[in-house]
């Protein structure tokens, strides 16, 4: 059975209720159901989710064999990611939870032969394990600037990016998606997370890039989603000149409380997988640790936060608070109105638009674009403009009257 027990899992029969209700396990804000009809609680997740992930498969297999590549190519990404998310709620490493990753490693093997641009598949070396990473390059593998993609708790690397639609490839840059400690490929060889061994991994797969062919080692820089983005302001806090830049969509770096106790009961049963804790004292003492407040003055490289309003794990006022204390080059921009997911407009998978604009923002960030001083914080307000108009420009949701 799973461990640690939490007092959380107290609250299961409610949890269970929204997971029928709405289709979603987190962010109830939104208006669609993620999950099948089909699935009534969090323990039918995996399996409802593994059986359309292997119809995905099937018709993958037979859409390759008619010699349709670029269809075959669609599905078996979509395969990939849909055992990827079918594993996600298996919180134990279990015969299901291996039979369930492996699927979506062995469908993302096809996305590799199929790509239109290269894939390496590449295990770097990090304190006496090895973490596993998809390296995206450049069609004739150009030297190039390249992101360090960190993904949310609740993803792994073959979720992102979508082949088809990769903001780095399209504008001319390399990007290494990682699992980290406790994510993915890590969790099935049991390298968890600790409250600091994240950010040292990625300073680890830094120093791995630059001393690769393709990379320009002086263009370093890190694009980080939801809760990477805790552990990409993580990265910056410790000021190794190695990485010149870091974005921080979807704010996830603040104190835990917040996502751990007044947030679905998903993250800390989560983070007890995550982590390997033994009991849920062990567990909080954990995260207690892994707060970054406090030493955002060690920022040195550029950074673009991007927050919701009314984002529930990510109160507003501590978002300023955090923001405020950075005296490197930054950026803060906040979504009137919104949730976790800072976005202006609906879009399908990952054609979200602020993927776009946190590419565009990073790849200015190392051509040198933003020097010190450089301070612009903007309320992106509802139905108006977006983060690089005016609108908005220096006024805060604290003020939304004027």
């Amino acid at each position: 059975m799973r461990t640690p027990r939490l007092d959380r899992d107290r609250q299961q029969w409610m949890f269970d209720y929204l997971v029928k209700t709405t289709g979603r396990v987190f962010h109830w804000d939104g208006d669609d159901r993620v999950l099948p009809t089909s699935v009534k609680s969090h323990a039918q997740i995996s399996k409802h989710l593994g059986r359309s992930a292997r119809r995905m498969e099937r018709i993958a297999r037979e859409e390759e064999t008619a010699g349709h590549r670029v269809t075959a190519l669609e599905l078996y990404y979509k395969a990939s990611a849909e055992f990827a998310a079918a594993q996600h709620p298996v919180l134990e490493t279990t015969d299901e939870k291996r039979y369930l990753h492996g699927r979506c490693i062995a469908n993302y093997e096809k996305v590799i032969e199929l790509s239109p641009y290269p894939i390496e598949r590449v295990e770097i070396p990090f304190e006496g394990a090895e973490l596993q990473c998809n390296f995206h390059m450049l069609p004739g593998r150009p030297r190039a600037p390249v992101a360090i993609c960190i993904p949310g708790c609740d993803m792994t690397k073959e979720i992102h990016p979508d082949p088809q639609v990769n903001h780095a490839i399209n504008r001319g840059i390399h990007m290494l998606v990682m699992d980290g400690p406790g994510q993915g490929m890590s969790n099935i060889r049991g390298t968890k997370l600790t409250a600091d061994n994240y950010a040292r991994s990625v300073i680890a797969i830094a120093e791995w890039l630059a001393k690769r062919d393709e990379v320009d080692a002086d263009r370093i820089g890190v694009f980080s989603i939801s809760m990477g983005s805790h552990w990409g302001l993580e990265v910056a806090t410790l000021a190794n000149p190695i990485i010149k830049a870091v974005v921080g969509l979807w704010a996830s770096y603040i104190d835990k409380y917040w996502i751990m106790d007044t947030f679905s009961p998903r993250y800390k049963n989560l983070f007890g997988y995550l982590t390997g804790a033994g009991s849920e004292a062990e567990l909080d003492r954990l995260l207690e640790d892994m707060a970054i407040e406090g030493r955002e003055g060690n920022i040195k490289c550029p950074v673009l936060l991007t927050a919701g309003e009314y984002d529930a794990r990510s109160p507003i006022e501590l978002v300023y608070n955090f923001y405020n204390n950075i005296k490197a080059p930054k950026e803060l921009w906040t979504y009137e109105d919104t949730y976790h997911q800072t976005r202006l407009f609906p879009g399908p998978g990952q054609r979200l638009d602020c993927h776009s604009m946190g590419m565009d923002w990073l790849i200015e960030a190392l051509d040198g674009k933003y020097r010190q001083g450089h301070a612009r914080d903007i309320y992106v307000r509802a139905g108006g403009g977006g983060p690089n108009g005016e609108q908005g420009l220096g006024q805060d949701p604290f003020h939304w009257w004027e």
